[in-house]
């Protein structure tokens, strides 16, 4: 037998799966890690706790699978984006790694943009320069900690950290690197310009590879310490949402995936290079070579029914304790009670700022039209129609740039809901369905793996032969015409309360 490993460095754990060239999954398990926030804003974490993830996880998988490692064909890397490693030249981490989430860089961006300039910026890189980048969070540290930057030979992503650890190798890939802000995206290789510019010296950088590229292959400390064979070669792998969109099969044009997590995504694929020169969405390569991938963002999609029910719900979830059952059923039979609209009731979930399409930190979350005769139900099916109204502002902006999609899959927690897959479906006028399986980026970095070991002869084919996708929710054109209607004032409301948020912010 032939099997492929994935491995996921997110933000609360690392995944570690073991799949076969079918797709099956084998074994898994995740290993989780503490998240730091030193300050108000901030969030850091300890690059050693990934490995130590990484490096239990695949020998939990080999125990719990009984696969001989000699059989393991290839491994893929995928992980949280953006993250500052920053290594010494004995590879030792120099300080806690700065992550996606950490938004210290607000002056360190307008400084990328006085010397590169706004314009040319965004021309160059696709996209602009954001808190969360990693462009900027050099910057920081060279600003705040020039000490440690004195003394930093060598950055890398999150993944990428893992990738040294198991083969010695400093490498990247496309998509990853992409979200750096140091990259030429249209050219798919490091920006001279803008690394003069910034004053930051290219050495530092690692290798760039396209995400099947085989990278390095495990050395013999590696294998020691992991249980793997030594030589297994290891491939580029992907950043999370480009690993993602192999493992739901969103690798040609015409396909999309929205995911409903803790954030909120709208993912198209392109072969053509598109940008907004707005920048209100992210375009990055993408992890089949030579094309890329246009990206809408909501920031608190499942985190603002989240918010909903630890703050609004008690009841509901000792009922859900009780039953069995998990709290979010309930919430969504409440929901379902309501009519589309919520008896006239909007949500905008804005609780954390808002990226697409507003590029606005100080926006707000907001209840418009709430009545003495509002239910929770209401207000619950209101949360949930406002995340799907925020992506569908995403879709639209794709649209707009002539990104457009056939079909759109259904990703993350949100996505298990019925209810809310037919407000996506209904809203944005597009069919929606899921996958069979639901191991996501993990398994779209084994099937990167599978074509850098020659298991596959493209990532196309290997997402046709293993990812398979359910029977589509269809769009009702009379709940949709419902929905245009209340979507058409939804949009109004950030306009008009551009200013106040402004101003509450200041206060």
């Amino acid at each position: 037998m032939n099997y492929l490993l994935g491995l996921d460095v997110g933000t609360s754990g690392t995944k570690t799966a073991l799949f076969d060239t079918s797709g099956g999954l084998i074994a898994s398990r995740t290993f989780e890690y503490p998240l730091s926030q030193p300050q108000n804003g901030w969030a850091e974490q300890d690059p050693r706790d990934w490995w130590r993830a990484a490096s239990d996880g695949i020998r939990a998988v080999l125990a719990d699978s009984g696969v001989d490692p000699q059989e393991i064909r290839g491994i893929g890397l995928s992980g949280q984006m953006h993250s500052l490693v920053m290594l010494d030249a004995h590879d030792e981490p120099l300080r806690p790694a700065i992550l996606w989430c950490d938004g210290r860089t607000g002056a360190e961006c307008e400084d990328i943009y006085d010397a590169v300039g706004r314009a040319r910026y965004l021309e160059i890189t696709a996209n602009p320069a954001l808190t969360g980048f990693t462009a900027g969070k050099i910057l920081w540290v060279r600003k705040h900690q020039p000490e440690i930057y004195e003394k930093c030979r060598h950055i890398l992503l999150a993944k990428d950290y893992i990738r040294l650890k198991l083969t010695g190798e400093y490498a990247t890939e496309v998509s990853d690197a992409s979200g750096m802000g140091l990259l030429d995206v249209p050219r798919r290789q490091w920006s001279d310009e803008v690394l003069t510019k910034l004053g930051i010296d290219k050495a530092l950088l690692a290798r760039v590879y396209e995400s099947p590229e085989i990278t390095g292959t495990v050395t013999r400390q590696a294998a020691e310490i992991t249980g793997l064979a030594a030589g297994t070669p290891v491939v580029g792998g992907a950043g999370d949402n480009a690993a993602a969109a192999v493992g739901t099969g969103v690798v040609v044009d015409g396909r999309a995936f929205a995911t409903i997590g803790t954030s909120g995504v709208v993912f198209a694929h392109t072969s053509e290079l598109a940008v907004d020169p707005q920048g209100r969405v992210h375009t990055f390569c993408c992890a089949v070579p030579g094309a890329w991938h246009v990206m809408g963002v909501t920031l608190a999609a499942g985190a603002s029914l989240q918010w909903f029910r630890n703050n609004l719900c008690p009841d509901i979830i000792e009922d859900a304790r009780v039953r069995g059952v998990d709290p979010y059923v309930l919430m969504t039979e409440q929901a379902a009670r309501s009519p589309i609209g919520a008896n006239r009731l909007l949500f905008t979930p804005y609780l954390m700022g808002e990226r697409t399409p507003h590029l606005d930190p100080d926006c707000r979350g907001a209840f418009t039209g709430l009545s003495a005769m509002h239910t929770r139900g209401d207000l619950i099916r209101a949360v949930m129609e406002g995340v799907t109204y925020s992506l569908r502002d995403c879709a639209e902006t794709l649209r707009a740039m002539g990104v457009t999609s056939r079909e759109l899959i259904a990703c993350g927690g949100g996505a298990t809901s019925p209810l809310w897959r037919g407000m996506l479906a209904d809203a944005l006028h597009c069919p929606v369905t899921t996958t069979v399986g639901k191991e996501g980026p993990a398994l779209g970095v084994a099937l990167l793996a599978g074509v850098g070991a020659g298991v596959y002869d493209s990532v196309p084919a290997a997402c046709d032969a293993v990812v398979h996708t359910g029977t589509p929710m269809l769009p009702d054109e009379q709940a949709g015409a419902a929905y245009d209607a209340f979507y058409d004032v939804y949009r109004t409301i950030y306009p008009a309360l551009r200013a106040s948020y402004a101003a509450l912010a200041k206060l």
